[in-house]
């Protein structure tokens, strides 16, 4: 596992550029892909977040059990691989049977993340 603090600029991949994506609000590396979206109504640490299926350019941070809003879950920090700013978190276990569909997917902060829609203008 990479460490939070080291400097891995040189590692974030390029590969969404084109397709509707968010991207770092802080360094712009590419996260994930909008069609990764799986829901908008979730609660971060700082506001809003979205629940997605999958995410790049990223590195966790260590297990630990933490108290949420819907009961307990083992979560991990999610840090952006290229300026290792906190943008979210890992679920990896769910305590709460209803919670279970959670687990394996990642909160991202909306407030961490740019929408950036790929839009192609004629000219």
């Amino acid at each position: 596992m990479l460490s939070p603090t080291s400097d891995n600029r040189n590692l974030v991949i390029q590969a969404y550029e084109g397709h509707p994506n968010f991207s770092c609000s802080n360094c712009s590396a590419l996260i994930a892909l909008q069609d990764e979206l799986i829901s908008k109504s979730f609660s971060g640490r700082d506001g809003r977040g979205y629940l997605m299926q999958s995410a790049t350019n990223i590195k966790l941070g260590r297990k630990e059990d933490r108290s949420l809003l819907t009961g307990i879950h083992t979560v991990a920090n999610v840090y952006c691989l290229g300026c290792n700013e906190r943008i979210g978190w890992f679920y990896h276990k769910a305590a709460d049977i209803s919670q279970k569909y959670k687990e394996g997917k990642y909160l991202l902060e909306r407030e961490k993340l740019v929408k950036e829609n790929a839009w192609k203008l004629d000219s």
